[in-house]
């Protein structure tokens, strides 16, 4: 059971994930359980947009599980953060991020996509 107040959603293949970023606003975390920094993030990033963003979708892309759909993502090195527009890339961060950088970037994205 997870402690999570939004939902991340896992993605099983790059085909849901395509799917997936059909979303009018999607947050994805590609990630891995023996990544300790992703594991950190993950509850963190959910209560932020849980409080700050509940219009936005969350994924979880676990590359231990599925490294084909993160080599296909270009995502050779975790964590990787991306938001997404109407499936257009808004936002990206890689390895080393701030949780309060991420939430001015994407208050800031979003008054620009008005």
């Amino acid at each position: 059971m997870s402690a999570d107040p939004a939902h991340w959603q896992p993605m099983a293949s790059e085909q849901a994930l395509q799917q997936w970023l059909s979303k009018p606003l999607a947050l994805v975390l590609w990630g891995g359980a023996h990544c300790g920094v992703c594991q950190a993030l993950k509850p963190r990033l959910a209560q932020m947009v849980a409080q700050d963003f509940p219009e936005v979708a969350l994924a979880y892309v676990d590359c231990e599980a599925l490294p084909a759909a993160c080599a296909q993502q270009g995502v050779f090195t975790l964590p990787v953060l991306r938001f997404f527009a109407a499936g257009k890339l808004v936002l990206e961060y890689g390895r080393s991020f701030g949780l309060a950088q991420v939430g001015e970037d994407m208050r800031a994205a979003l008054e620009r996509l008005g």
